[in-house]
């Protein structure tokens, strides 16, 4: 039975089913802390400072994307099964134990370890799927899965309601024992697949060598499209952690709304709109890059385009409509950006360093999360939080101009897989 599970025609979409609960998982997991703060501070006194919850916050970003290239090189090295398996049996243990804490330093460290496990997921899980799909489903594939994370996200705002109903404690054991449960299930189900399906020349494999790990960071560095890709993915990350981290707050603040019903409106927002932003995002990308080699790019380039008057309004407005809808357009285009940064990478790195290339990308992308994390919990202290939120609008647009200008592939993919 799991044989021909695993050896039908529908397996890559079963590869993307079964990832789409790890990602939800991951996101889950580590959102939950952002709305849960107000009973938490309860028992932690600590977090009642917002300077405070922003250094819990950050810890995880900086451990996190310190971990990221290592995680994409070893991805890139071993049987991703078994490293995406350690590592959401890792990270739910973890947030099992959270729900033990009694002192902020004890939240602190379990955040860091969070951050080296949930790390070592998104690399492997990203370019597996990326592997079992060809060109015309690669995009929307990627999509799929990352609808998982958003679904995760919303959850997460729910955190604060599940502590109102029964306590913070249950709340993190809960998701912490779905969490090791679920990696039996990936045991029994999940598989590896081999590198590089598309039949695009790969230059070491024409060359007939075996590159070692500098040379293969040497290539990669000296390759000028990389380094623009790093830019334009790392960029729009800044308003993506913000919104993640700082939304539910602001909603609060400029709506005069409790958390408990802030920290679900705003995660509900921004993850409805990005499941419409990544499956719509996916789509038009595979579909466009059939006819120009540059579709991935412009479909990307769009999603960047909706995010600047979007983050304008979510710093400025003062409406509940105004804002929402702005968040609606927030997550349209973070959505369409997300589902195409793998798939774009594919065009121009080579797949021996695929993972290793996300690996670093998401680390630029994390620790500058991680900035902009502190930086609004010092901004949230001083009453600028939605100013500093408009603010992010003009770097987005710099990474819109980039993105458009340079990034050129300089050759068509196969379509006939």
């Amino acid at each position: 039975m799991l044989a021909q599970i695993k050896n039908s025609k529908r397996y890559p979409w079963i590869v993307v089913a079964l990832l789409w609960v790890v990602a939800l998982l991951n996101y889950l997991d580590r959102q939950m802390l952002a709305t849960m703060k107000t009973a938490m501070q309860v028992d932690i006194v600590e977090l009642q400072s917002a300077t405070m919850f922003g250094y819990l916050m950050g810890i995880f970003l900086w451990v996190y994307g310190l971990v990221n290239p290592l995680s994409g090189i070893i991805a890139d090295k071993v049987n991703r099964k078994w490293l995406i398996v350690g590592s959401l049996f890792v990270w739910s243990a973890v947030t099992f134990a959270m729900g033990y804490a009694t002192t902020f330093n004890q939240l602190y460290w379990l955040r860091a370890i969070m951050g080296v496990s949930e790390a070592l997921y998104m690399p492997a899980g990203l370019s597996l799927i990326a592997d079992f799909h060809s060109n015309k489903s690669r995009s929307l594939a990627i999509g799929i899965h990352m609808t998982g994370l958003y679904f995760g996200q919303a959850l997460g705002g729910f955190g604060a309601t599940i502590a109102a109903q029964y306590s913070w404690h249950a709340t993190f054991h809960s998701f912490g024992f779905i969490g090791v449960a679920y990696s039996v299930v990936l045991i029994l189900f999940l598989k590896d697949t081999k590198r590089n399906p598309d039949s695009e020349p790969d230059p070491f494999q024409q060359k007939q060598i075996k590159i070692s790990f500098f040379s293969g960071l040497k290539i990669l560095f000296t390759n000028i499209y990389f380094w623009l890709i790093l830019f334009c993915f790392a960029v729009p990350s800044l308003p993506g952690w913000a919104t993640k981290n700082w939304l539910p707050t602001l909603f609060a603040e400029k709506l005069s709304l409790d958390i408990a019903i802030a920290g679900p409106l705003a995660t509900l927002t921004i993850a409805a709109s990005s499941f419409a932003g990544v499956i719509f995002g996916g789509i038009l990308s595979d579909r466009w890059v059939q006819k120009s080699i540059r579709g991935r790019v412009y479909t990307s380039a769009i999603g960047l385009l909706l995010m600047i008057p979007a983050l304008l309004l979510i710093g400025f407005g003062q409406s509940l409509v105004f804002i929402v809808l702005a968040g609606c357009c927030f997550g349209i285009g973070f959505g369409m950006f997300d589902a195409n940064n793998m798939p774009i990478l594919y065009q121009f790195i080579s797949p021996k360093m695929r993972a290793t290339a996300y690996g670093i990308m998401n680390m630029t992308g994390i620790f500058a999360g991680a900035m902009v994390t502190d930086f609004l919990g010092r901004s949230t202290d001083a009453g600028n939080l939605g100013r500093d939120f408009a603010m992010l609008a003009g770097i987005v647009l710099i990474a819109f101009i980039i993105q458009t200008t340079f990034l050129r592939p300089k050759k068509r993919l196969p379509v006939s897989q």
